[in-house]
């Protein structure tokens, strides 16, 4: 008997081994209807520059989920520097600054209250809060011509 109850285990799938113990399956397309596994527990917010929707792949933090309490935000931003472009979330929320050199597509929060999104590069003490997954060209294109109005939202 216990042979059987072995047997019929081993021919179990991945898919309810993995349901069997308490797997999420969180499953979304990319836009051309092909699904992509999302990691558990990962943090999900739909970001705009201008009318724009950017890819995000957000950390998953304390300070991410503090900005996520707060949504609905429309913010304005400023080109500062030639690489960046930086406004005010209008509170303080939650923050882990370290000393950090920036990349281009960079979201960071900056003294608590400031969002900055970065189409060149800075060394400075900021929280990460994630990565917009384009070239540097496209964020280039998005960012550095003129001041940007971004929403962040819930997917």
């Amino acid at each position: 008997m216990s042979m059987v109850l072995l047997l019929a285990g081993c021919g179990a799938s991945q898919a309810e081994k993995a349901d069997s113990l308490g797997a999420r399956h969180d499953i979304q397309t990319d836009g051309t209807g092909v699904p992509e596994q999302r990691e558990e527990g990962a943090i999900t917010m739909m970001l705009k520059i201008d009318n724009t929707v950017v890819p995000v792949k957000w950390e998953q933090s304390a300070s991410t989920e503090a900005l996520k309490e707060i949504l609905p935000l429309t913010i304005s931003m400023s080109r500062y520097g030639d690489f960046e472009q930086v406004g005010s979330i209008g509170r303080i929320i939650y923050r882990e600054d370290i000393q950090t050199t920036t990349n281009f597509g960079d979201i960071v929060l900056y003294s608590g209250d400031k969002i900055v999104i970065f189409y060149g590069s800075n060394t400075w003490s900021y929280t990460r809060l994630g990565h917009i997954e384009l070239s540097e060209e496209e964020m280039a294109e998005l960012l550095s011509h003129s001041d940007v109005t971004i929403t962040i939202s819930e997917e």
